[in-house]
């Protein structure tokens, strides 16, 4: 391109992307039908139990509330579910996100990018709650199921085909963009504000991934999602309040997201367009709050624990075989410094499994970590990429996650060699996952607000139809302890 074409002044139309994204949103019906409805239940459900089960965590806790103290909005503010904080929109949802991302049990999609779908809900709940009590729209709870739907899949389509990780950056950036287009239309905003929203979010650029990686793994990986959801909100508010947008944001030369933070490749969405192909196949942490990429390995690990807890000062060495992108961002030696750096370390995580037969969050606190059989087991352990893991993993009809885990003893014999393809949360374990999903929603609501309050909670999920007719401000009100 010539000095004089880069010169020129031109407004340039929307990038067909930012239409397609408005175009979506606009739709509801797109994202209305009855299996991914059915799933979004199970993922609001599941969302909120996340967050009650972070707030038992100081660490989590002392985020929460208003930014400076005293910013609040009593009786107008937007909710944060489990606590008594009413907020402006865009620091509930920052709370909302951080409280649901923060103990990495939330579900969760595996393509080219990984990420958190439902990290979104801070950004959806936070704006309806707050439209709600302000007066500018009522809401109901089906609403916020179709959102969710939307938000899913905006941001697990942009992850089909789009590797941000290998350019450095981190999958939060595709909860900024979801959430900003999911929040301007429930705000009431037209094709062109939609559009000048998510454009302002691209222009926000990447965020890189320094955060989850060794030497620097640590807490922001936590609240991170919030971060990106709160974002999402701002940018839907200003682009209501008349806030021009940037129609070449992804496409110009030199200066666009494709050229500064893809480094020249094309933003792609696949063929199949945007559906509710993502609710309805996205997968659920039931068993372990642990990255999804090591949920098979804790599973085999746990089978392996009767076989190895009594012989831990007999083991030679312990083969764990992945699929590369579990070699890529959980493989990891040496000491590790905090819950963050722990819960995203497949060795750390494996030998939880095959020392207690159990992994929970507190496994990841320090004095748990403080265990001298951890490391010394940790020590011994060999990972390896399986080509296979690797190819199902990557086949849109299989989508493993397959992870197998063998002990091998000074003696010369060995463990069987465990191998298990698909977490209980993905699709094809569907039906034996509903319950444990229950149970684990139920367990949370228990632990957090106990007494009369719990049965109330629990009681929000048991009829469909009731749910779904809900307004969202009746609903905030039942989450408030």
């Amino acid at each position: 391109m010539s000095h004089a074409d880069q010169a020129r002044a031109d407004r340039p139309p929307p990038d067909p992307v930012l239409l397609q994204i408005a175009d979506y949103v606009l739709d509801p019906g797109r994202a209305s039908g009855a299996p991914a409805l059915d799933t979004a239940r199970l993922c609001l459900m599941d969302t909120l139990g996340c967050g009650f089960l972070a707030l038992a965590y100081p660490a989590c806790t002392r985020l929460m509330g208003p930014i400076v103290p005293g910013a609040t909005l009593p009786g107008r503010g937007a909710r944060v579910p489990g606590t008594a904080h009413e907020l402006e929109p865009v620091h509930a949802a920052f709370n909302i996100g951080a409280m649901v991302r923060w103990l990495d049990f939330n579900d969760t999609w595996l393509a080219a990018e990984w990420g958190h779908p439902s990290d979104n809900l801070g950004a959806i709940l936070a704006t309806a709650d707050y439209m709600g009590r302000a007066g500018t729209g009522s809401l109901s709870m089906r609403d916020i199921l179709v959102a969710m739907v939307q938000a899913h899949e905006i941001q697990g389509v942009l992850a089909l085909e789009n590797a941000f990780n290998r350019v450095g950056l981190d999958h939060v950036l595709l909860v900024r963009i979801a959430s900003t287009a999911v929040a301007a239309r429930l705000l009431g905003g037209s094709r062109e504000q939609i559009v000048n929203a998510v454009s302002n979010a691209f222009l926000d650029g990447g965020a890189l991934r320094t955060y989850r990686h060794a030497p620097n793994t640590g807490s922001r990986k936590s609240w991170a999602a919030g971060d990106a959801t709160s974002r999402g909100v701002r940018h839907a508010l200003l682009a209501l309040r008349g806030e021009m947008g940037y129609p070449g944001a992804l496409s110009t030369k030199t200066w666009g997201f494709q050229d500064v933070v893809l480094r020249g490749k094309p933003l792609v969405v696949p063929a199949q367009g945007f559906g509710s192909y993502v609710m309805e196949n996205v997968l659920f942490k039931i068993s372990f709050p642990a990255e999804f990429h090591a949920q098979t390995a804790v599973e085999a690990a746990i089978e392996l624990h009767p076989e190895v807890a009594q012989r831990l000062g007999e083991v030679e060495r312990v083969v764990i075989e992945t699929q590369e992108s579990g070699r890529r961002i959980i493989d990891k030696t040496g000491p590790l410094s905090n819950p963050a750096d722990r819960d995203h370390c497949l060795q750390y995580m494996a030998a939880i499994g095959l020392i207690k037969g159990s992994l929970a969050a507190g496994d990841y606190e320090d004095a748990a970590a403080a265990d001298p059989r951890i490391d010394a087991l940790r020590g011994l352990m060999e990972v390896a990429e399986n080509p296979s893991f690797t190819r199902d993993y990557l086949d849109p009809a299989k989508r493993s996650i397959a992870n197998s885990v063998q002990v091998f003893f000074r003696c010369g014999k060995a463990t069987r060699r465990v191998c298990v393809d698909y977490p209980v949360g993905h699709r094809r374990r569907r039906p034996e996952g509903i319950p444990l999903l229950h149970g684990k929603f139920e367990a949370a609501v228990r632990g957090h607000f106990g007494g009369a309050r719990s049965k109330q909670v629990i009681g929000l999920f048991s009829d469909p139809g009731s749910l779904d007719s809900m307004p969202v401000t009746e609903f905030m009100a039942k989450l408030v302890p």
